[in-house]
């Protein structure tokens, strides 16, 4: 039978909308679109760079506790509002993703909170011995 688990980080978010951070299903882990709010204290910074900072922190979290890392990430999906913020993410997205140059796409659309610069996704796939 194929593994399926919920992995919740503690946001008010998963329980207000009825969603997990993550959901381990067999090999694959699907990271929910994650923002820059710190879960542990529910705030945001108003720099979209740290914003992406806090949101591969997030993200780096779901994914240790699937057992994965950055490195078993095969796809990832940026949304952000305004388009001029994304090439200052780079050099972050880049720290990130830069060796293992995953499929990528940029979205440009609303976010659910207007705090909100920077909203990543990412698929991995585990590999299992």
């Amino acid at each position: 039978m194929t593994e399926r688990r919920s992995i919740l980080s503690g946001s008010t978010f998963e329980e207000q909308i009825g969603y997990a951070r993550a959901v381990i299903d067999g090999d694959w882990v699907h990271v929910s679109g994650t923002t820059g709010f710190d879960y542990t204290t529910m705030t945001i910074a108003e720099d979209v760079v740290e914003q992406a900072e806090q949101c591969l922190r997030n993200i780096e979290a779901a994914l240790s506790e699937a057992r994965c890392t950055f490195a078993d990430v095969v796809r990832v999906r940026y949304l952000l509002p305004d388009r001029a913020d994304f090439e200052p993410c780079w050099p972050t997205l880049r720290r990130a993703f830069g060796e293992v140059r995953p499929a990528a796409t940029m979205l440009m659309c609303g976010l659910a909170d207007s705090r909100m610069k920077i909203e990543i996704e990412v698929y991995a796939r585990r590999i299992t011995a």
